[in-house]
């Protein structure tokens, strides 16, 4: 969730870690700081809120040098204080750390460390790391091996660097767990190190990413890699394809902005290598489960958090439907806590954009421990998720910067989509002639996504007339009810405006007493099996007063009259709806978050990566 980026080499380090800090931005922070070894000895620079505060504080007071560590925090430990703020350092400012975790035993090692003589200063978790560092030190170990030593104390998981005025050409980076990523990048006589690739973008093409309990050492003569315990490791780098533009908002206002409406061009690259139009068929060779066991899975258990949670229920219909495997979802932060029920002919399908999901690599380490094999479809190539599952569907959206997932989402459907259909082709569910139907409605749905997004006049009147609504309802049925879900979602993250996804059908079972005047109700009438109990629920909706938002298929003209406002989407098959459906709820929340005045790419109290408990 927190921001990490350090740096050493032969440039000044504090406007390279200022820049991969701000390329980390949309994980979401409160507050952040940097820290430089120099000629000078040690710079701490802290500000409260957005990086451009940090930014302003260095032209006043530089800090200057040639290795330096930066941090972009999200409170869990302490109040939102510059004090609080990250890097901490020990008594005697010698030893610096910055922390993205969470040390679970804090408290116990502070309360030892005080009647030991320590002096603390901030009200974080992470300053006990400094002062277990100090007290190895003043015991004679090298700052490795105390750094090694205090991370042995430590519970919880963590991802830290480490800088030592003692040392001060030396960087420390260590990872514990699943508290995010580490990933170091080799440039040209420098090296960085930081938490997600985008913070290395521009200066680095080869990397190495950190597992848990291992640690890096970056000097000027390059990196060492070992294990915790201290002994050595080598690791052989990787060249990654990072496209500085893609991280750029051009002429967009936002970046979600700018990725609900490269959403055309997602879900083409999505599709890209996996679809043979002219035989109808799905290939997804990339998978290293082989056939025959995707063949024998008796049950798929999909877990997953927030966006991606409704992802894997849209998920559960389509393999359902087309495979015929039995899918149970769960939230990814309550499988592992309630003793699940697995075996080898399982399949655990982790769906995550980022890959660093703590709840989700939680649950993945469940199903190891049980024996089930797991699938992970993420976004984030090289991250965690990625490297620990048996077998991976990569979503290829690129970078989302945006904290509300858009892109992403869509390209889990038309990924989970791949698969059912290439489940089925393994299984034989489906004739050969009913998969090259369902490929064939792929090859119409890039166009139909910029179609579904062409003008968005509509959006700005309806954002001028609901902007100050208190509540709303979101209803569906059937595979678009996660649709409503989601939808709901994205406008409760970045418009502030309460909202519930509910199942149509559920209407008369309590929510239909919130309808009246003041309250619009976001009806998804798909043209589907659904459509005329749809069409019903809009009428009782209408019939008490409520304001009826309709997504509808564009020739729809039953369901145009019905609605207050129609925003309207081409039509496509069932099962692929859901991907056009989502679209214009994404554009609605966009829009009503933009008139409100809100923060439409880092929302309040949100990250993009939940990487702490």
């Amino acid at each position: 969730m927190c921001g990490i980026v350090g740096y050493i080499g032969g440039r000044p380090a504090a406007p390279i870690v200022l820049e991969g800090l701000s390329r980390l931005a949309y994980r979401g922070y409160d507050s952040a700081g940097l820290a430089v070894l120099g000629p000078e000895g040690l710079a701490l620079r802290r500000s409260v809120g957005k990086l451009e505060n940090l930014s302003l504080l260095l032209q006043t007071q530089p800090a200057h040098g040639f290795v330096g560590i930066g941090h972009t925090r999200w409170a869990t430990h302490g109040a939102v204080t510059e004090y609080n703020a990250h890097p901490h350092t020990d008594c005697r400012r010698q030893v610096v750390v910055i922390q993205n975790g969470i040390v679970e035993n804090y408290m116990r090692l502070k309360e030892r460390l005080v009647a030991e003589g320590h002096e603390f200063r901030s009200q974080t978790d992470t300053e006990v790391i400094a002062h277990l560092i100090e007290a190895y030190l003043a015991g004679g170990d090298d700052l490795l091996r105390a750094v090694g030593r205090a991370l042995h104390e430590l519970k919880g998981a963590n991802c830290i660097l480490v800088l030592c005025t003692n040392e001060p050409e030396r960087i420390v980076a260590a990872r514990l767990g699943n508290a995010g990523g580490l990933v170091v990048g080799f440039g040209e006589g420098e090296v960085l190190v930081a938490s997600d690739l985008p913070a290395l973008l521009g200066y680095a093409r080869r990397v190495a990413f950190l597992e848990d309990r291992e640690m890096a050492v970056l000097g000027p003569e390059g990196v060492s890699f070992l294990r915790v315990d201290g002994t050595p490791m080598h690791k052989e780098p990787e060249t990654v394809s990072l496209d500085p533009e893609a991280a750029a908002r051009g002429r967009y206002q936002h970046f979600m902005q700018k990725e609900i409406y490269e959403q055309a061009r997602s879900v083409t690259d999505a599709l890209h290598g996996r679809v043979d139009f002219e035989a109808g068929e799905v290939s997804l060779g990339e998978l290293a489960l082989p056939p025959d066991r995707l063949r024998n899975v008796t049950r798929i258990r999909a877990v997953a958090c927030g966006t991606a949670w409704h992802a894997a229920l849209v998920g559960k219909f389509m393999i359902e439907r087309l495979a015929r495997v039995p899918v149970e979802v769960d939230y990814a932060s309550e499988f592992r806590y309630r003793d699940p029920l697995l075996d080898p002919t399982d399949l655990v399908m982790a769906v995550t954009q980022s890959g660093e999901t703590v709840d989700t690599l939680a649950a993945m380490d469940e199903a190891r421990r049980r024996g089930a094999p797991t699938l992970a479809i993420v976004n984030a190539i090289g991250s965690q998720a990625a490297r620990v599952a048996d077998a991976v569907l990569y979503l290829n959206a690129g970078p989302e910067i945006g904290v509300a997932s858009t892109k992403a989402f869509t390209s889990m459907l038309v990924a989970e989509y791949l698969l059912a259909v290439y489940l089925a082709q393994l299984r034989g569910t489906l004739e050969p002639e009913a998969c090259r139907r369902l490929v064939q409605e792929l090859a119409r749905l890039p166009n139909l996504v910029g179609e579904a997004l062409a003008g968005d006049g509509v959006y700005e009147d309806l954002a001028e007339r609901y902007a100050n609504c208190a509540n709303s309802l979101y209803i569906a049925r059937g595979i678009n009810y996660p649709i409503a879900l989601e939808g709901a979602l994205k406008l409760k993250e970045i418009s502030y405006i309460h909202a519930e996804g509910y199942p149509a059908g559920e209407m008369k079972h309590g929510p239909i007493a919130l309808i009246d005047e003041r309250v619009p109700v976001v009806a998804i009438v798909a043209r589907d099996e659904v459509r005329d109990k749809m069409l019903s629920n809009v009428e009782q909706v209408r019939a008490r007063g409520g304001k009826v938002i309709a997504v509808a298929a564009s020739d729809d003209a039953e369901a145009h009259s019905k609605a207050d406002h129609v925003l309207p989407v081409p039509h496509l098959s069932s099962l692929l709806n859901p991907i056009l459906n989502v679209l214009p709820l994404q554009l609605l929340a966009y829009h009503l978050a933009v008139h409100r005045g809100c923060d439409v790419d880092q929302p309040r109290n949100l990250a993009k990566s939940v990487t702490v408990e």
